[in-house]
């Protein structure tokens, strides 16, 4: 992983497949804020990274050079999480048909993906925050060549 802060929250992957991810960032005093509940960092990693192993997994899946990126970021918290929080994504399917999409048709594809977070030893079932995080996703080679035509274009407004 290139992002060493998610290490920090020390999380776990409960459960994932190809249609969802079920992820577990620990109660422990790293993961605090003052309050005693989990801090809000820690809940948007949680998240981040489960909306982004699943749609990781999948891309691996197709073979294909996908580069994912999360475009924007919203949170609604709805209880403080005063337990070990459970984060949720069960969009695998809508994932898959984005990048059967971006495969097809050559086109950078965007879409709002859900990951809900509970607290099960606290709250059972309850939800205690849901996050949307508009996933973007673009076929690798596409971006290498407007890159270099990009590249060009500048050489040529240098040169001129």
């Amino acid at each position: 992983m290139k992002v060493p802060m998610i290490f920090y929250c020390k999380p776990s992957v409960i459960e994932i497949s190809s249609k969802s991810v079920t992820l577990k960032i620990p109660f422990i005093r790293r993961n605090r804020n003052h309050l005693g509940s989990m801090y809000l960092g820690a809940l948007c990693v949680g998240a981040d990274i489960t909306s982004a192993l699943l749609s990781l997994s999948i891309i691996k899946e197709s073979g294909k050079k996908i580069l994912p990126i999360f475009k924007d970021f919203k949170a609604d918290y709805y209880k403080r999480a005063e337990g070990d929080v459970h984060f949720v994504c069960n969009q695998g399917d809508e994932i898959q048909n984005m990048i059967e999409e971006v495969i097809q048709n050559k086109v950078r594809i965007n879409k709002k993906i859900d990951v809900l977070a509970y607290v099960p030893s606290k709250l059972n079932e309850e939800v205690v925050a849901k996050f949307s995080l508009t996933l973007s996703l673009k076929e690798y080679w596409y971006v290498l060549i407007c890159i270099k035509s990009i590249i060009l274009e500048n050489k040529c407004l240098n040169y001129f």
